[in-house]
């Protein structure tokens, strides 16, 4: 979150089927952007505290990060399209 780049965090759980129809748009996104973006996955299983710190409250859930600090935020599965022009209000 804290990094200089703009990051990209996912939270998903492995039961969420859109959270695994989502993630090989967010591997393409990670690949074709790594210059400037970062993309994070964070499990909410394994991290029951992250999803109220952040205000999660469905998945799954993207939230942009610049300067460690919440940008924005999407909510389910979007076109890609959508994603990397939310990414790129940030970059």
């Amino acid at each position: 979150i804290n990094s200089e780049k703009t990051t990209l965090v996912d939270f998903w759980a492995e039961w969420c089927g859109p959270c695994r129809a989502l993630a090989p748009k967010l591997d393409e996104i990670s690949s074709e952007m790594e210059s400037n973006v970062k993309v994070v996955k964070l499990n909410i299983d394994e991290n029951p505290e992250s999803p109220s710190k952040y205000g999660v409250r469905g998945i799954p859930t993207l939230i942009v990060f610049k300067d460690g600090k919440e940008v924005d935020q999407i909510v389910g599965n979007h076109p890609k399209e959508n994603i990397v022009a939310v990414i790129e209000k940030h970059i």
